[in-house]
C-alpha cells in the first residue's frame, strides 16, 4: 500500500502469551526494555517511521494478545496485514516448548484470515538459554516446511538480533511493494 507520502505497512506480531512480543516491538521502536511483564489485552499497536531508498515507510506493528481468551478478536485484528512476525520463546522450559509447538497453529490462524503473507519467525529470550543452538534443527525444519522468510534469534532485553529481524520483514515488504507502484 502506498500513499502520497510513501508506503504504509501493517505488520501483525503474534505468538503465545509472555513470549516477548510487546518487548520486542518496544525494543525496536523505542530502544527500551521493561523488565516486568504486562499482559496485552486484545491488541495494541505501535507506529514507526523508516526510510528506505529515500522513500518514507510508515509501519504499524499490531501486537496481538497471545492468550486464548482473545481468540475471538483475532480475525478483526489480522485484517489488512501485509506481513506477520511469529514469536516464540527460546526458554528451555514448558513455556518455551509450548510456544514452539504453537508456531504451526499461529501460522494456520493468520493464513486462514489473510492468505499467504511474508512471515518471519523470532526465537526470543535467547539471553536466557545456555545452548543458543538447542532448537535450531527443529526450527529450521518448520521454517522450510512453512516457507517462512527466515528465523532470527532475538533478545528484547539485550537487543541481540532485534534490529536485523525487524529489518528482514520491512525490507521484504518494501521490495515487494516498490515494484507495484
Amino acid at each position: 500500500m502506498e500513499d502520497s507520502r510513501g508506503f504504509v505497512f501493517k505488520i501483525t506480531v503474534i505468538g503465545n502469551g509472555a513470549v516477548g512480543k510487546t518487548s520486542l516491538i518496544k525494543k525496536y521502536t523505542q530502544g527500551s526494555f521493561q523488565k516486568d511483564y504486562i499482559k496485552t489485552l486484545g491488541a495494541q499497536f505501535s507506529k514507526y517511521d523508516e526510510k528506505i531508498d529515500n522513500n518514507n515507510i510508515k509501519l504499524f506493528f499490531w501486537d496481538i494478545a497471545g492468550q486464548e481468551e482473545f481468540n475471538f478478536m483475532r480475525p478483526t485484528f489480522y485484517k489488512g496485514s501485509k506481513a506477520a512476525i511469529i514469536v516464540f520463546s527460546q526458554e528451555n522450559n514448558a513455556h518455551g516448548k509450548e510456544s514452539i509447538e504453537s508456531i504451526a497453529q499461529w501460522h494456520d490462524d493468520i493464513k486462514k484470515y489473510c492468505g499467504e503473507l511474508p512471515i518471519v519467525l523470532f526465537g526470543n529470550k535467547i539471553d536466557l538459554v545456555k545452548d543458543k543452538n538447542a532448537n535450531d534443527k527443529k526450527i529450521k525444519k518448520i521454517v522450510k516446511e512453512r516457507n517462512f522468510l527466515g528465523y532470527y534469534k532475538t533478545s528484547a532485553k539485550t537487543g541481540n538480533g532485534v534490529y536485523e529481524a525487524f529489518q528482514a520483514i520491512i525490507n521484504e515488504l518494501y521490495a515487494r511493494f516498490k515494484d507495484n507502484t
